[in-house]
Protein backbone atom coordinates (compact mmCIF):
# COMPACT_ATOMS: atom_id res chain seq x y z
CA UNK A 1 0.00 0.00 0.00
CA UNK A 2 1.16 3.40 -0.86
CA UNK A 3 2.15 5.53 2.15
CA UNK A 4 1.75 9.43 2.65
CA UNK A 5 4.88 11.15 3.37
CA UNK A 6 3.57 12.03 6.85
CA UNK A 7 2.71 8.01 7.29
CA UNK A 8 6.18 7.05 6.05
CA UNK A 9 7.57 9.75 8.60
CA UNK A 10 5.42 8.51 11.90
CA UNK A 11 6.25 5.28 10.68
CA UNK A 12 9.99 5.85 10.64
CA UNK A 13 9.92 7.09 14.18
CA UNK A 14 7.99 3.96 15.02
CA UNK A 15 10.36 1.63 14.07
CA UNK A 16 13.11 3.29 15.95
CA UNK A 17 11.17 3.17 18.78
CA UNK A 18 11.02 -0.55 18.46
CA UNK A 19 14.68 -1.25 17.37
CA UNK A 20 15.57 1.19 20.32
CA UNK A 21 13.52 -0.95 23.27
CA UNK A 22 14.59 -4.24 21.71
CA UNK A 23 18.11 -3.39 21.64
CA UNK A 24 19.44 -2.95 18.16
CA UNK A 25 20.48 0.45 19.08
CA UNK A 26 23.87 0.20 20.73
CA UNK A 27 22.71 1.96 24.61
CA UNK A 28 24.78 3.62 26.76
CA UNK A 29 25.54 4.19 30.66
CA UNK A 30 25.47 7.73 30.22
CA UNK A 31 24.60 10.38 27.59
CA UNK A 32 27.90 10.70 25.36
CA UNK A 33 28.23 14.29 24.54
CA UNK A 34 26.34 15.29 21.38
CA UNK A 35 28.47 15.05 18.08
CA UNK A 36 30.08 17.83 16.65
CA UNK A 37 29.11 17.71 12.75
CA UNK A 38 31.87 19.64 10.51
CA UNK A 39 29.10 21.56 8.84
CA UNK A 40 27.97 22.71 12.58
CA UNK A 41 26.42 26.26 13.31
CA UNK A 42 26.88 25.40 16.51
CA UNK A 43 30.76 24.69 16.59
CA UNK A 44 30.90 28.27 15.68
CA UNK A 45 29.79 29.56 19.08
CA UNK A 46 29.02 26.94 21.57
CA UNK A 47 31.46 26.14 24.54
CA UNK A 48 31.77 22.35 24.88
CA UNK A 49 29.86 22.42 27.89
CA UNK A 50 27.03 24.19 26.62
CA UNK A 51 25.78 21.11 24.24
CA UNK A 52 22.39 20.27 24.84
CA UNK A 53 19.26 18.76 23.09
CA UNK A 54 17.83 21.90 22.17
CA UNK A 55 21.13 23.70 20.47
CA UNK A 56 21.45 20.22 19.00
CA UNK A 57 18.28 20.02 16.72
CA UNK A 58 18.72 23.78 16.16
CA UNK A 59 21.98 23.17 14.50
CA UNK A 60 20.01 20.61 12.58
CA UNK A 61 17.30 22.63 11.24
CA UNK A 62 20.13 25.36 10.55
CA UNK A 63 22.03 22.87 8.42
CA UNK A 64 19.04 21.70 6.66
CA UNK A 65 18.41 25.30 5.71
CA UNK A 66 21.70 26.30 4.20
CA UNK A 67 21.47 22.70 2.57
CA UNK A 68 18.53 23.41 1.15
CA UNK A 69 18.72 26.90 0.04
CA UNK A 70 15.71 27.41 2.27
CA UNK A 71 14.18 30.55 1.40
CA UNK A 72 14.04 33.65 4.37
CA UNK A 73 9.97 33.45 4.66
CA UNK A 74 9.83 29.53 4.30
CA UNK A 75 12.60 29.17 6.72
CA UNK A 76 11.04 31.39 9.34
CA UNK A 77 7.69 29.23 9.00
CA UNK A 78 10.19 26.04 9.16
CA UNK A 79 11.28 27.30 12.54
CA UNK A 80 8.33 28.27 14.05
CA UNK A 81 6.85 24.69 13.78
CA UNK A 82 9.91 22.55 15.15
CA UNK A 83 10.69 24.69 17.67
CA UNK A 84 7.18 24.86 19.04
CA UNK A 85 6.50 21.51 18.60
CA UNK A 86 9.49 20.16 20.66
CA UNK A 87 8.90 22.75 23.22
CA UNK A 88 5.50 21.60 23.58
CA UNK A 89 6.07 17.75 23.76
CA UNK A 90 8.72 18.49 26.53
CA UNK A 91 6.47 20.65 28.26
CA UNK A 92 3.26 18.27 28.21
CA UNK A 93 5.34 15.70 30.06
CA UNK A 94 7.00 18.48 32.68
CA UNK A 95 3.62 20.37 33.01
CA UNK A 96 5.47 23.54 33.60
CA UNK A 97 3.63 25.89 31.58
CA UNK A 98 0.62 26.08 29.99
CA UNK A 99 -0.48 25.97 26.37
CA UNK A 100 -3.43 26.81 24.53
CA UNK A 101 -3.14 23.75 21.83
CA UNK A 102 -4.57 21.00 24.30
CA UNK A 103 -1.77 18.85 24.16
CA UNK A 104 -2.81 17.38 27.93
CA UNK A 105 -0.68 15.33 29.86
CA UNK A 106 2.14 13.23 29.09
CA UNK A 107 2.85 9.88 30.51
CA UNK A 108 4.47 10.09 33.97
CA UNK A 109 8.22 8.97 33.92
CA UNK A 110 8.65 9.88 30.14
CA UNK A 111 11.82 11.52 28.89
CA UNK A 112 10.87 14.31 28.08
CA UNK A 113 14.70 15.23 26.24
CA UNK A 114 13.97 12.63 24.63
CA UNK A 115 10.11 13.43 23.30
CA UNK A 116 11.61 17.07 22.44
CA UNK A 117 13.90 15.55 20.14
CA UNK A 118 11.41 13.44 18.17
CA UNK A 119 8.87 15.63 17.80
CA UNK A 120 11.22 18.24 16.67
CA UNK A 121 12.54 15.94 14.18
CA UNK A 122 8.95 14.87 12.79
CA UNK A 123 8.11 18.76 12.31
CA UNK A 124 11.30 18.80 10.91
CA UNK A 125 11.12 16.23 8.12
CA UNK A 126 7.80 17.58 7.47
CA UNK A 127 9.16 21.38 7.24
CA UNK A 128 11.94 20.40 5.14
CA UNK A 129 11.14 17.48 3.44
CA UNK A 130 13.35 15.30 4.75
CA UNK A 131 13.03 11.75 6.76
CA UNK A 132 16.18 12.80 9.48
CA UNK A 133 16.31 9.12 9.78
CA UNK A 134 20.49 9.04 10.70
CA UNK A 135 19.50 12.17 12.60
CA UNK A 136 16.84 10.78 15.07
CA UNK A 137 19.14 7.51 15.69
CA UNK A 138 22.05 9.18 16.24
CA UNK A 139 20.29 11.60 18.61
CA UNK A 140 18.02 8.53 20.17
CA UNK A 141 21.60 6.57 20.55
CA UNK A 142 22.76 8.56 23.25
CA UNK A 143 20.26 7.75 25.84
CA UNK A 144 19.85 4.45 27.92
CA UNK A 145 17.56 2.36 26.62
CA UNK A 146 14.86 2.04 29.27
CA UNK A 147 11.51 2.86 29.76
CA UNK A 148 11.66 6.50 29.94
CA UNK A 149 12.98 6.56 26.69
CA UNK A 150 10.27 4.11 24.80
CA UNK A 151 7.56 6.49 26.73
CA UNK A 152 9.65 9.74 25.22
CA UNK A 153 9.92 8.37 22.01
CA UNK A 154 5.90 7.46 21.88
CA UNK A 155 4.76 10.42 23.31
CA UNK A 156 6.79 12.63 21.11
CA UNK A 157 5.53 10.81 17.91
CA UNK A 158 2.01 11.31 19.23
CA UNK A 159 2.17 15.14 20.02
CA UNK A 160 4.00 16.04 16.91
CA UNK A 161 0.91 13.73 14.72
CA UNK A 162 -1.46 15.44 16.62
CA UNK A 163 0.12 19.28 15.86
CA UNK A 164 0.98 18.52 12.49
CA UNK A 165 -2.23 17.47 12.12
CA UNK A 166 -3.31 20.68 13.60
CA UNK A 167 -1.51 22.93 11.14
CA UNK A 168 -2.27 20.77 8.06
CA UNK A 169 -4.91 23.62 7.04
CA UNK A 170 -2.71 26.36 7.80
CA UNK A 171 -1.96 27.70 4.48
CA UNK A 172 1.35 26.77 4.41
CA UNK A 173 1.48 24.60 0.99
CA UNK A 174 -0.63 27.20 -1.40
CA UNK A 175 1.44 29.84 0.14
CA UNK A 176 4.76 28.32 -1.67
CA UNK A 177 3.07 28.92 -4.86
CA UNK A 178 4.35 32.69 -6.61
CA UNK A 179 0.97 33.21 -7.88
CA UNK A 180 -1.41 35.72 -6.31
CA UNK A 181 -4.83 33.38 -6.41
CA UNK A 182 -7.11 36.08 -5.42
CA UNK A 183 -5.06 36.77 -1.74
CA UNK A 184 -4.36 40.58 -2.60
CA UNK A 185 -5.18 43.08 -5.23
CA UNK A 186 -2.88 44.44 -7.10
CA UNK A 187 -2.11 48.17 -7.02
CA UNK A 188 -2.86 49.85 -9.84
CA UNK A 189 -1.16 53.19 -9.62
CA UNK A 190 2.51 54.03 -9.86
CA UNK A 191 3.58 52.90 -6.83
CA UNK A 192 2.61 49.38 -7.82
CA UNK A 193 5.17 46.83 -7.14
CA UNK A 194 7.08 44.67 -10.69
CA UNK A 195 10.49 42.88 -10.39
CA UNK A 196 13.77 45.18 -11.40
CA UNK A 197 15.95 43.10 -13.86
CA UNK A 198 17.96 42.52 -14.79
CA UNK A 199 18.80 40.78 -11.54
CA UNK A 200 22.24 40.12 -9.92
CA UNK A 201 24.00 38.91 -7.30
CA UNK A 202 27.79 38.28 -5.97
CA UNK A 203 27.63 34.22 -6.95
CA UNK A 204 27.80 33.38 -10.77
CA UNK A 205 25.30 33.89 -13.02
CA UNK A 206 21.85 36.08 -12.32
CA UNK A 207 20.40 35.85 -8.73
CA UNK A 208 16.81 35.40 -9.80
CA UNK A 209 15.07 34.85 -13.13
CA UNK A 210 14.30 37.80 -14.87
CA UNK A 211 10.80 39.33 -14.20
CA UNK A 212 10.10 36.29 -11.97
CA UNK A 213 6.73 36.39 -10.41
CA UNK A 214 6.77 37.86 -6.66
CA UNK A 215 7.66 35.35 -3.94
CA UNK A 216 4.80 34.05 -1.69
CA UNK A 217 1.95 35.92 -2.41
CA UNK A 218 -0.21 34.13 -0.36
CA UNK A 219 2.41 33.63 3.24
CA UNK A 220 0.86 36.87 4.81
CA UNK A 221 -2.43 34.47 5.10
CA UNK A 222 -0.91 31.34 6.55
CA UNK A 223 -2.24 31.15 10.30
CA UNK A 224 0.09 32.21 12.99
CA UNK A 225 1.51 31.01 16.21
CA UNK A 226 0.88 34.06 18.22
CA UNK A 227 -0.58 36.68 16.24
CA UNK A 228 -4.70 36.67 16.63
CA UNK A 229 -4.67 37.08 12.87
CA UNK A 230 -2.52 37.15 10.16
CA UNK A 231 -3.06 41.30 9.58
CA UNK A 232 -2.99 42.05 13.63
CA UNK A 233 0.49 44.37 13.03
CA UNK A 234 -0.41 45.52 9.46
CA UNK A 235 1.29 48.64 9.65
CA UNK A 236 0.12 52.51 8.57
CA UNK A 237 -0.42 53.09 4.37
CA UNK A 238 2.69 54.03 2.59
CA UNK A 239 3.67 57.78 2.04
CA UNK A 240 1.91 59.57 -0.95
CA UNK A 241 4.74 59.58 -4.03
CA UNK A 242 3.79 63.24 -4.50
CA UNK A 243 4.82 63.86 -1.11
CA UNK A 244 7.96 65.76 0.90
CA UNK A 245 7.89 62.50 3.09
CA UNK A 246 8.38 60.57 -0.34
CA UNK A 247 10.93 62.87 -2.01
CA UNK A 248 12.90 62.45 1.16
CA UNK A 249 13.29 58.82 1.40
CA UNK A 250 13.66 58.76 -2.46
CA UNK A 251 16.94 60.74 -2.22
CA UNK A 252 17.69 59.30 1.41
CA UNK A 253 18.18 55.88 -0.26
CA UNK A 254 19.35 56.71 -3.36
CA UNK A 255 22.46 58.48 -1.99
CA UNK A 256 22.95 56.04 0.34
CA UNK A 257 22.18 52.80 -1.15
CA UNK A 258 23.76 52.89 -4.67
CA UNK A 259 25.85 50.47 -5.87
CA UNK A 260 28.61 53.59 -6.34
CA UNK A 261 27.50 55.98 -3.19
CA UNK A 262 29.38 58.03 -2.45
CA UNK A 263 28.27 58.70 1.06
CA UNK A 264 27.86 55.51 2.63
CA UNK A 265 30.72 54.98 5.12
CA UNK A 266 33.17 51.49 4.72
CA UNK A 267 30.96 50.41 8.64
CA UNK A 268 27.68 51.03 6.57
CA UNK A 269 28.94 48.86 3.30
CA UNK A 270 29.90 46.26 6.17
CA UNK A 271 26.63 46.07 7.66
CA UNK A 272 24.72 45.97 4.21
CA UNK A 273 26.68 42.84 3.32
CA UNK A 274 26.68 41.07 7.18
CA UNK A 275 22.76 41.23 7.67
CA UNK A 276 22.74 39.79 3.94
CA UNK A 277 21.77 36.48 4.80
CA UNK A 278 21.30 35.72 1.12
CA UNK A 279 19.76 31.85 -0.26
CA UNK A 280 23.55 30.52 0.72
CA UNK A 281 23.12 30.06 4.14
CA UNK A 282 20.88 30.18 7.07
CA UNK A 283 19.02 33.13 5.96
CA UNK A 284 18.01 36.23 8.12
CA UNK A 285 15.50 34.32 10.36
CA UNK A 286 18.36 31.85 11.16
CA UNK A 287 20.67 34.40 11.68
CA UNK A 288 19.00 35.52 14.46
CA UNK A 289 18.38 32.01 15.48
CA UNK A 290 22.03 31.65 15.68
CA UNK A 291 22.81 34.33 17.85
CA UNK A 292 19.40 33.41 20.16
CA UNK A 293 21.65 30.00 20.66
CA UNK A 294 25.14 32.38 21.26
CA UNK A 295 23.42 34.48 23.72
CA UNK A 296 21.00 32.22 25.80
CA UNK A 297 23.57 29.39 26.55
CA UNK A 298 24.97 31.45 29.26
CA UNK A 299 21.53 32.34 30.62
CA UNK A 300 21.51 29.19 33.04
CA UNK A 301 18.18 28.06 31.81
CA UNK A 302 16.86 24.73 32.64
CA UNK A 303 16.01 22.27 29.77
CA UNK A 304 12.54 23.14 29.71
CA UNK A 305 13.25 26.75 30.07
CA UNK A 306 15.69 26.76 26.95
CA UNK A 307 12.98 24.52 25.09
CA UNK A 308 10.53 27.69 25.99
CA UNK A 309 12.39 30.54 24.62
CA UNK A 310 13.81 29.24 21.47
CA UNK A 311 9.58 28.21 20.87
CA UNK A 312 8.71 31.82 21.49
CA UNK A 313 11.88 33.23 19.56
CA UNK A 314 11.13 30.15 16.28
CA UNK A 315 7.12 31.22 16.87
CA UNK A 316 7.39 35.35 16.51
CA UNK A 317 10.18 34.75 14.04
CA UNK A 318 7.11 32.57 12.50
CA UNK A 319 4.74 35.50 13.02
CA UNK A 320 6.98 38.22 11.69
CA UNK A 321 7.28 36.85 8.19
CA UNK A 322 3.27 36.30 8.03
CA UNK A 323 2.85 40.19 9.08
CA UNK A 324 5.64 41.14 6.97
CA UNK A 325 4.71 39.36 4.06
CA UNK A 326 1.09 40.76 5.03
CA UNK A 327 1.83 44.05 4.54
CA UNK A 328 3.99 43.71 1.52
CA UNK A 329 1.10 42.29 -0.70
CA UNK A 330 -1.52 43.87 0.95
CA UNK A 331 0.20 47.58 -0.19
CA UNK A 332 2.09 46.13 -2.53
CA UNK A 333 4.64 48.85 -2.77
CA UNK A 334 7.99 49.26 -5.90
CA UNK A 335 11.15 49.11 -4.73
CA UNK A 336 13.57 51.71 -4.46
CA UNK A 337 16.00 50.61 -7.40
CA UNK A 338 12.89 49.83 -9.86
CA UNK A 339 11.53 53.79 -8.86
CA UNK A 340 15.28 55.28 -9.49
CA UNK A 341 15.90 53.53 -12.29
CA UNK A 342 13.04 53.58 -14.11
CA UNK A 343 9.68 55.07 -12.73
CA UNK A 344 10.42 58.66 -11.02
CA UNK A 345 9.26 60.90 -13.67
CA UNK A 346 5.93 58.98 -13.27
CA UNK A 347 5.43 59.40 -9.56
CA UNK A 348 4.03 63.47 -10.28
CA UNK A 349 6.32 64.38 -7.20
CA UNK A 350 7.52 67.81 -8.62
CA UNK A 351 10.78 67.98 -5.70
CA UNK A 352 14.04 67.87 -7.32
CA UNK A 353 15.52 65.39 -5.16
CA UNK A 354 12.84 62.99 -7.51
CA UNK A 355 14.78 62.14 -10.47
CA UNK A 356 15.56 59.36 -12.58
CA UNK A 357 18.51 57.60 -12.54
CA UNK A 358 18.78 55.01 -15.02
CA UNK A 359 21.78 53.79 -14.45
CA UNK A 360 21.64 53.47 -10.87
CA UNK A 361 21.69 49.89 -8.84
CA UNK A 362 21.43 49.08 -5.48
CA UNK A 363 24.79 47.79 -3.73
CA UNK A 364 23.07 44.20 -3.04
CA UNK A 365 20.41 42.44 -5.14
CA UNK A 366 17.08 43.65 -4.98
CA UNK A 367 14.44 41.07 -3.87
CA UNK A 368 11.68 39.98 -6.09
CA UNK A 369 8.88 40.97 -3.77
CA UNK A 370 7.15 44.06 -2.41
CA UNK A 371 9.41 46.42 -0.37
CA UNK A 372 6.77 47.86 2.65
CA UNK A 373 7.85 46.64 4.97
CA UNK A 374 11.19 44.82 5.40
CA UNK A 375 10.93 41.57 6.15
CA UNK A 376 14.40 41.75 7.64
CA UNK A 377 13.62 44.79 10.37
CA UNK A 378 10.26 42.28 11.01
CA UNK A 379 12.59 39.61 11.86
CA UNK A 380 14.80 41.43 13.82
CA UNK A 381 12.40 43.24 15.81
CA UNK A 382 10.83 40.24 16.90
CA UNK A 383 13.47 38.59 18.00
CA UNK A 384 16.10 40.94 19.65
CA UNK A 385 12.66 42.11 21.63
CA UNK A 386 11.86 38.88 22.51
CA UNK A 387 15.42 37.87 24.04
CA UNK A 388 15.30 41.57 25.51
CA UNK A 389 12.43 40.21 27.52
CA UNK A 390 13.80 36.35 28.26
CA UNK A 391 17.02 37.77 29.52
CA UNK A 392 15.32 40.57 31.30
CA UNK A 393 17.16 43.29 29.88
CA UNK A 394 18.40 44.76 26.34
CA UNK A 395 22.11 46.16 27.43
CA UNK A 396 23.51 42.78 26.72
CA UNK A 397 27.10 43.38 24.92
CA UNK A 398 28.55 40.77 22.85
CA UNK A 399 30.06 40.17 19.28
CA UNK A 400 29.29 37.95 16.52
CA UNK A 401 30.30 36.85 12.89
CA UNK A 402 28.23 36.02 10.28
CA UNK A 403 27.18 32.20 10.19
CA UNK A 404 28.13 32.16 6.75
CA UNK A 405 31.19 34.01 4.70
CA UNK A 406 30.46 32.37 1.42
CA UNK A 407 28.91 34.55 -0.55
CA UNK A 408 30.58 38.15 0.39
CA UNK A 409 34.43 37.17 0.59
CA UNK A 410 34.58 40.77 2.46
CA UNK A 411 33.20 39.29 5.68
CA UNK A 412 35.78 36.71 5.96
CA UNK A 413 37.19 37.10 9.85
CA UNK A 414 34.84 40.27 9.92
CA UNK A 415 33.65 40.62 13.52
CA UNK A 416 30.84 42.97 14.77
CA UNK A 417 29.89 44.43 18.32
CA UNK A 418 26.86 45.74 19.55
CA UNK A 419 26.23 46.90 23.42
CA UNK A 420 22.67 46.13 23.32
CA UNK A 421 20.25 44.03 21.79
CA UNK A 422 17.71 46.80 20.16
CA UNK A 423 21.09 47.88 18.75
CA UNK A 424 21.03 44.78 16.86
CA UNK A 425 17.75 44.85 16.06
CA UNK A 426 18.49 48.55 14.17
CA UNK A 427 21.71 47.55 12.92
CA UNK A 428 20.16 44.69 10.97
CA UNK A 429 16.84 46.77 10.01
CA UNK A 430 19.11 49.70 8.34
CA UNK A 431 21.29 46.93 6.60
CA UNK A 432 18.52 47.19 3.99
CA UNK A 433 18.77 50.99 3.41
CA UNK A 434 22.44 50.82 2.99
CA UNK A 435 22.32 48.15 0.52
CA UNK A 436 19.71 50.38 -1.20
CA UNK A 437 16.65 47.67 -1.52
CA UNK A 438 14.39 49.43 0.97
CA UNK A 439 12.84 52.61 1.78
CA UNK A 440 12.93 54.59 5.30
CA UNK A 441 10.11 53.42 6.38
CA UNK A 442 9.99 50.13 5.10
CA UNK A 443 12.15 49.23 8.26
CA UNK A 444 10.35 51.77 11.01
CA UNK A 445 7.59 49.96 10.27
CA UNK A 446 8.50 46.44 10.30
CA UNK A 447 10.77 46.88 13.24
CA UNK A 448 8.61 48.49 15.60
CA UNK A 449 5.73 45.43 14.37
CA UNK A 450 8.48 42.96 15.11
CA UNK A 451 8.49 44.73 18.50
CA UNK A 452 4.96 44.22 19.37
CA UNK A 453 4.37 40.63 17.62
CA UNK A 454 7.34 39.94 20.38
CA UNK A 455 5.75 41.26 23.29
CA UNK A 456 2.38 40.04 22.76
CA UNK A 457 3.50 36.73 22.23
CA UNK A 458 5.98 37.07 25.32
CA UNK A 459 3.21 38.14 27.54
CA UNK A 460 0.26 35.49 26.44
CA UNK A 461 1.58 32.35 25.36
CA UNK A 462 2.86 29.45 27.64
CA UNK A 463 2.48 31.20 31.00
CA UNK A 464 3.65 29.33 33.82
CA UNK A 465 1.55 26.70 35.58
CA UNK A 466 -0.37 27.64 38.70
Amino acid sequence: MKQSRRQFLTTSVSTLSTLAVAGCVTPHDAPSPFQRYKSSYTNQILKPENRNAVFHWLDMALQQTRDQRVLAPRAAYNFGLVTALGFLAANSIEQVYDEPYGIGSGPDGANSEVAYGVAFALAAGEAFQTPFMMEREAFLNRYPDNEAKTLGVEWGEVVARKLLDLRTGDGSEPSMLNYYLGRYQRRTDTLRWRPTGPFYSAAPGPAFPTFDRGLYPGLGKVTPWTMKTSSQFRVKEFYDPSSTEFAEIFDLVRHLGGENSTIRTADEAEIALFWEDGPWGVTNPGHFIYIAIQLLQDENLSFLDLARAMALIGMTIHDAAISAWDNKYYYDILRPENAIRYRAPELGNTDPRVVREPGWRSLIPTPEFPAYTSGHATFGGACMEMLALIIGRDDVSFSGRSPDEVLWPQLKNVSRHWTSLSQVAEENGMSRLYGGVHWDCDHIEGLNAGKEIAKQAFHTIFPRSV
